[in-house]
């Protein structure tokens, strides 16, 4: 069974940085070419795509984040991380991790495209 575990949520202010991370079982994710993506979801609206990282290390990043957050994976823990820098409140929302087996480049960014997806963890920035 495939399970995503995400953490490393919480409170911050304006400016501040929170590092998420995503710890996957059930599969070896570096062998079934998995990719892996974060997504959230702000009260009263729909899910966005945040950034997604291809099992061969290839990354992405939604306009909102870009040059703020940084994706990253570590096969061999079967995890993959989410730095947030300058954080700002239009970043409070819930963060998933999502994944599936080789999502191709086209989808990375359609949130539909992944079967595997986590409980979440509450971001929320705030002075």
């Amino acid at each position: 069974e495939v399970q995503l575990v995400e953490s490393g949520g919480g409170w911050v202010q304006p400016g501040g940085s929170l590092r998420l991370s995503c710890a996957a079982s059930g599969f070896v994710f570096s062998s079934f070419a998995m990719t892996m993506t974060w997504v959230r979801q702000a009260p009263g609206k729909s899910f966005e795509w945040v950034s997604t990282i291809s099992a061969g290390g290839v990354r992405t990043y939604a306009d909102s984040v870009r040059g703020r957050f940084t994706i990253s994976r570590d096969n061999a823990l079967n995890t993959v991380y989410l730095q947030m820098d300058s954080l700002t409140p239009e970043d409070t929302a819930m963060y998933y991790c999502a994944a599936d087996a080789w999502v191709a480049p086209s989808r990375w960014a359609d949130v539909s495209a992944y079967m595997y997806w986590g409980q979440g963890t509450q971001v929320t920035v705030s002075s």
